[in-house]
């Protein structure tokens, strides 16, 4: 079964790929509309995080995303970086 991984939780999507792509876009057009209840901006990253299984462009775009986020995570609270599956940093290259 596919999983996603947030924020150190796993989670479990459909099998299907036609029904991934249509959960993972449902995702994210509810996110879009996150002011409204019950709906929220938590759903764009979840819904992305599930077309980026089948979508390549998605899956660079999600992977970027989270090293920069893991980055900033490590220069603002380091503590919750490894707490959050993060780890040590890379040492920055010089050019």
């Amino acid at each position: 079964m596919p999983r996603i991984n947030i924020l150190g939780y796993r989670i479990g999507v459909p099998h299907h790929p036609l029904l991934r792509v249509l959960l993972g876009g449902a995702m994210v057009l509810g996110g879009l509309v996150g002011f409204l209840p019950v709906l929220g901006f938590w759903m764009v990253p979840v819904g992305l995080a599930i077309l980026a299984i089948d979508f390549p462009p998605v899956r660079r775009l999600q992977r970027r995303m989270t090293v920069k986020f893991g980055n900033w995570l490590h220069r603002r609270w380091p503590r919750f970086a490894a707490r959050f599956g993060y780890g040590s940093p890379r040492p920055e290259r010089r050019s």
